[in-house]
């Protein structure tokens, strides 16, 4: 006696029964080799963020893990960029970037800072997954050691290496910013060369122009008491 048929599954019940990975997956990037890395890194994150404290269209953060596996799985394809921005959405707090679940987007701009572990996997398939499968418009790599700055942008869907300028300064269309370096760290710059500063640098730079501008009239003030004594005035009668 034959048995009955087994009924066949439909392709919605698959669908229904695959259960895929929730938005919030945590970031799962190896530590940082050194002091230098995770200064650079906090440095970058830091900057760009008070550079645009005004704004709520972007996100920026460094050794986060990016997921973009086509079948929506966190354990096929992943990258952990060391310092990475995404323009065009949402400025909030994130476990990982997982890009099915971020309307697709890839960052606009990465940076890589090299090591004698990692700078060959930087410079090569990195570079090609940024290229192929991001299409990351702007990439550079730093390395914060030999203080070594090399930066591309997509032209024709490949990466073209960018020309510094004489000071060796490489210009960020994505960021609309200037990267070179300064004082040992790589440093953002404005289009009109000013150094992109933290919120205690600024201070730091009112609070010297401030005391500038008080030694300044301490001076005019020694000198114009000079003068009043010397046409035979006492300064401390005329007030």
């Amino acid at each position: 006696m034959s048995q009955p048929l087994a009924t066949t599954t439909s392709v919605k019940d698959v669908n229904e029964s695959i259960i895929f990975p929730p938005g919030d997956i945590y970031s799962d990037e190896p530590p940082l080799e050194s002091d230098l890395h995770r200064e650079q890194i906090d440095l970058l994150i830091r900057l760009i963020k008070w550079w645009w404290r005004d704004r709520q269209d972007f996100y920026a953060t460094g050794n986060l893990t990016i997921y973009f596996s086509p079948n929506q799985k966190k354990s096929e394809e992943f990258r952990g960029p060391d310092f990475f921005v995404v323009l065009d959405t949402e400025k909030k707090d994130r476990k990982s970037w997982v890009v099915w679940q971020e309307d697709g987007k890839y960052p606009n701009v990465i940076i890589e800072l090299l090591s004698n572990s990692t700078a060959s996997v930087d410079k090569g398939l990195k570079k090609q997954i940024y290229e192929n499968t991001f299409r990351t418009p702007d990439y550079f790599w730093f390395d914060p050691n030999n203080l070594e700055l090399q930066g591309f942008h997509i032209v024709d869907g490949q990466y073209q290496e960018l020309v510094p300028t004489e000071s060796g300064w490489l210009w960020s269309q994505q960021l609309g910013l200037y990267l070179a370096v300064y004082l040992g760290k790589l440093r953002f710059f404005t289009p009109d060369r000013q150094l992109v500063m933290l919120p205690e640098e600024e201070s730091n730079q009112q609070l010297q122009q401030t005391n500038q501008e008080l030694e300044q009239e301490r001076e005019r003030s020694a000198i114009l008491t000079e003068r009043l004594r010397a046409a035979g005035i006492d300064p401390e009668q005329i007030f």
